[in-house]
């Protein structure tokens, strides 16, 4: 109760904070410049408490990650201050594994995380207060590791949200089932069996969140292959797969692996004999709702989740990366929210503009509705004016303050002729056209095909073309679709500058194949795996039939 009322009253602050979105981006602005201002990088540039906006954006140049590697290498070391004040510790380094081969260590300090965590609390009062529900319910989270490794300095290395998890009061990790130590386990398969092994015996789980809905799908999915041996499990008290697992890991598990649930197993084999299935929704029956990541390549999966999950309301997780939370969700069913003015200082360049000599940089409160911006962050981990490649889509405004929808990554463009089609307009054709046909496509990717002329060609498992029939119908009427989404591709297909969108089919399996080399790099993580939709990458197809399609 004491902890829902301090939540209350931290919602309430942060809906005031957004009353007058300057004043309060003001304000973060001083108190992230100040924070840091004894570091080696806000020595070397000028950067002081009394800095005014215009004078810290004339110090200060737009950039992305390889600005602050060098720094941040010396704080792997154990050199704190190349960042950092000493009033602002360094708890970890998260990983990404960003657009190239070299992973991201982004700092994670202790007054980020509290901004952090502030954001998924007022995230989660109104998740709660709108499904009042969720009071009584557990909840199903999957994670990753904080601690997967150490820098030469000591510091941890992994995902912030183990850390969180970590960190919680015992009192609320008691409404988790699933254990934060089985984000230690390193093997996917064993991870999500284990998962699926202590969070198939509760019954009462009211919500269900982890960050992108194709991990919601590859949960539902293990349970129906694995639903003989996880029955057997509940009713024994065992785990079959124990034999791989971690001594350690296992001797902490041992307590809730080893109680035997028959009458459990006995409700899960009567929902496969009456359904033939065993997913989410017969085993969950009291699931209130699905948090996940909704916008840009995200959304092509929301299609897939009622056939495992049911009619389950989804409230996006908010924008948000390895270098900090940008919006926070207010409702259900939409990946746009409020600006989390309260956690960073925000700019924004209008897309239009971006990559230009001297582009435009607007304030939050200068954003117009209905406009694309790409969003630089300046952070209290000492990134300043941090380019992460991310496009949004300013939706409206929540009093004083715009509410912003993730479209896609800079990155995820591609642009032979001049067409530059982004990866959410394709992610929006797929599911147009694919909303009236008996077909389900699971992970695809289009790509660039050089010939006379171009194309580009859509990537597909032999598993999800029905018939050939089928599958022409719908590359034609993605084409089309393509085509009024964006007006330069309609332009060169018109003009014969490219040709027809064509497909390709490669073996069932393949994309797995493809996830599990991805997440298997320094920085990857199960979790927060994102399928690219779009590569625009012309040799993308030859490596990849190449590599994983054999």
């Amino acid at each position: 109760m004491l902890a829902r009322i301090r939540m209350s009253h931290d919602a309430r602050k942060f809906m005031r904070s957004t009353l007058d979105c300057r004043k309060t981006q003001q304000q973060v602005f001083r108190r992230v410049i100040g924070l840091n201002s004894e570091s080696r990088f806000s020595r070397e540039h000028g950067l002081h408490a009394g800095l005014s906006l215009q004078e810290f954006r004339n110090k200060i140049p737009i950039a992305d990650f390889d600005a602050y590697r060098p720094y941040v290498e010396r704080m792997k070391q154990g050199h704190q201050n190349e960042l950092l004040g000493p009033k602002n510790p360094l708890l970890m380094f998260t990983l990404s594994s960003g657009t190239t081969s070299e992973s991201k260590f982004i700092p994670i300090t202790k007054p980020f995380l509290e901004d952090y965590r502030a954001g998924w609390q007022i995230w989660g009062i109104h998740a709660f207060s709108d499904h009042p529900q969720l009071f009584y319910r557990n909840i199903v989270q999957l994670s990753s590791d904080y601690d997967q490794f150490r820098t030469p300095g000591g510091t941890p290395c992994g995902n912030i949200s183990g850390l969180v998890i970590a960190m919680q009061r015992p009192i609320v990790k008691f409404l988790y089932t699933i254990p934060g130590l089985v984000s230690k386990i390193s093997d996917p398969d064993l991870k999500y069996y284990t998962a699926l092994r202590l969070s198939l015996a509760d019954k009462y789980v009211g919500l269900v969140t982890t960050s992108n809905p194709s991990t919601l799908l590859r949960l539902a999915k293990l349970a129906d292959q694995e639903k003989e041996s996880l029955i057997r499990d509940i009713a024994d008290g065992t785990l079959t797969s124990s034999v791989s697992l971690d001594p350690s890991i296992q001797k902490k598990l041992r307590r809730k692996l080893t109680r035997r649930r028959p009458k459990r197993a006995k409700e899960l084999e009567r929902i496969v004999e009456q359904t033939g299935h065993l997913y989410p929704k017969d085993f969950w029956p009291f699931m209130e709702l699905i948090s996940v990541w909704t916008g840009g390549s995200a959304g092509a999966y929301l299609s897939l989740l009622p056939e495992y999950f049911g009619s389950v309301p989804i409230r996006d997780h908010g924008l948000s990366a390895s270098e900090g939370r940008m919006t926070i969700p207010l409702e259900d069913n939409t990946p746009s929210g409020v600006l989390d003015v309260n956690s960073n200082f925000f700019e924004f360049i209008p897309e239009a503009e971006y990559g230009t000599n001297q582009p435009t940089v607007l304030e939050a409160h200068e954003l117009e509705p209905d406009q694309n911006y790409y969003i630089l962050l300046t952070t209290t981990s000492g990134l300043y004016r941090y380019d992460i490649c991310d496009v949004v889509r300013c939706t409206g405004y929540f009093n004083s303050t715009p509410t912003l929808e993730f479209l896609h990554k800079g990155a995820h463009i591609s642009n032979i002729t001049g067409e530059k089609i982004s990866e959410s307009q394709v992610v929006t054709a797929v599911k147009d056209c694919t909303s009236d046909l008996p077909i389900h496509l699971g992970d695809f990717t289009l790509t660039p095909v050089w010939s006379e002329p171009p194309y580009y060609q859509l990537l597909v498992e032999q598993g999800s073309v029905v018939s050939r029939a089928i599958m022409e119908h719908l590359i034609s009427n993605l084409d089309t679709r393509l085509q009024e989404l964006n007006v330069e591709y309609h332009d060169k297909r018109k003009t014969g500058r490219l040709a027809q969108l064509q497909y390709i089919t490669v073996p069932a399996g393949s994309w797995d194949r493809f996830s599990k080399k991805r997440q298997s790099g320094l920085g990857g993580s199960v979790e927060q795996y994102k399928h690219p939709c779009l590569v625009p990458d012309m040799e993308f197809t030859d490596n990849f039939i190449r590599d994983f399609a054999a």
